[in-house]
Order: C-alpha cells, then sequence, then structure tokens
C-alpha cells in the first residue's frame, strides 16, 4: 500500500543506485522501459533476486526469461528467489527460470515472511550457477 502521501517504498531502488552490495537492472524494448530487476547480495555468499518486474504488455513473450537469465549470468554463484504462491504465474516462472539456468539442480521451500506474522509464507527457490558459469556466454 502507498504511503499518506502516495508514494511507495522506496528503500530497495535507493540501495540498488548507492549499494556496491546491489545491482539495479532496467529492460528495454525499441527504447522503451518494459521491466525492471534489483539484485542484492552481491558482496555476500547468495545473491537475491529482490525485485523483478515486467509490463504485461510484453509478458508471455519470452523477454522475462531472457531478461532473468542475463541477470543471472551477470553474477554467476549461489541465488535465492522469492514469490507468493497465490501468484501461480510467477510460480511457473521461477521454476522455468530455475531449470533453464541450474538444470534440475535447485531446490524450493517455505519461509515465513520476517516481522509479518500475518502473510502465508514465501517461496523461495535456490539454485547455483557456479559450476555452469564456463557454459555460459
Amino acid at each position: 500500500m502507498p504511503s499518506t502521501d502516495g508514494t511507495f517504498r522506496s528503500d530497495r531502488l535507493y540501495a540498488a543506485f548507492s549499494s556496491a552490495d546491489w545491482a539495479p537492472y532496467l529492460f528495454t524494448r525499441h527504447e522503451r522501459p518494459i521491466g525492471l530487476a534489483l539484485v542484492r547480495g552481491l558482496e555476500g555468499p547468495t545473491r537475491v533476486l529482490s525485485s523483478f518486474f515486467v509490463v504485461r504488455g510484453v509478458r508471455r513473450t519470452g523477454i522475462g526469461l531472457r531478461a532473468a537469465e542475463e541477470v543471472i549470468a551477470r553474477h554467476p554463484g549461489p541465488w535465492e528467489v522469492a514469490f507468493q504462491d497465490d501468484n501461480t504465474a510467477a510460480v511457473r516462472f521461477w521454476r522455468r527460470v530455475a531449470s533453464e539456468v541450474a538444470g534440475v539442480a535447485w531446490t524450493e521451500e517455505h519461509r515465513d515472511v520476517p516481522g509479518r506474522p500475518g502473510l502465508p509464507p514465501d517461496s523461495w527457490i535456490s539454485f547455483d550457477t557456479s559450476a555452469r558459469a564456463g557454459d555460459r556466454p
């Protein structure tokens, strides 16, 4: 929900542009923005896809899959991606991404949302691209 002044949380976006532990990515098509990704954990043992968004008009065209693969390929190593089970499109999408970048070597688990006991747990997919890094262009 937005704040009382109509703005949304911007802490992740600010961190992505100001911290060496984060990386922002903007996806474009024909010079128009069509999505974004925010990655955190670049200085730690595991990268986390903190935010990922593709505009509805280009979804289901393969652009999201290619964008996720390219972002992940830029940072080989262990990865985690969280999503909600009730978002069935996200469930299918992230399972497909994990299969594409890690083959069968990925896991999925449920974790409670920290500080939000009333919310259902998030699903987390984990995989490691270190072994496949040499196979990527």
